[in-house]
């Protein structure tokens, strides 16, 4: 019989796959809001998601009938759809604080 070898973290628990992180940012053509929203979201992610993100940019100028599928009030707007529960941050993403605690990748203080 063979056995299986599992590598463990120093905490103890099995190492399991990073969760992909899925984002959408809903734009209105490129504005320089639109622009820096894209800019600081990039930033973050690369700082706290290193390789676990995807971030999908849907310009509502083209597709506006996808604005109804998140329900999409005011641009630009990003969309946390994984993991799970789904989160709204509306604006530029320029209060770092604010759009980390949106996003969950920090406790609010």
């Amino acid at each position: 019989m063979k056995t299986k070898t599992v590598r463990r973290r120093a905490s103890g628990s099995p190492r399991r796959p990073a969760k992909l992180w899925q984002l959408r940012l809903y734009v209105m053509d490129t504005t320089p809001k639109s622009a820096m929203a894209f800019t600081n979201l990039k930033k973050f992610c690369e700082s706290h998601l290193k390789g676990r993100y995807r971030i999908t940019v849907i310009d509502l100028v083209k597709q506006p009938q996808l604005a109804k599928g998140d329900q999409i009030l005011a641009i630009p707007t990003v969309v946390r759809k994984l993991p799970k529960p789904v989160r709204t941050i509306i604006g530029n993403l320029s209060d770092t604080d604010h759009a980390l605690v949106g996003l969950d990748l920090r406790a609010a203080c």
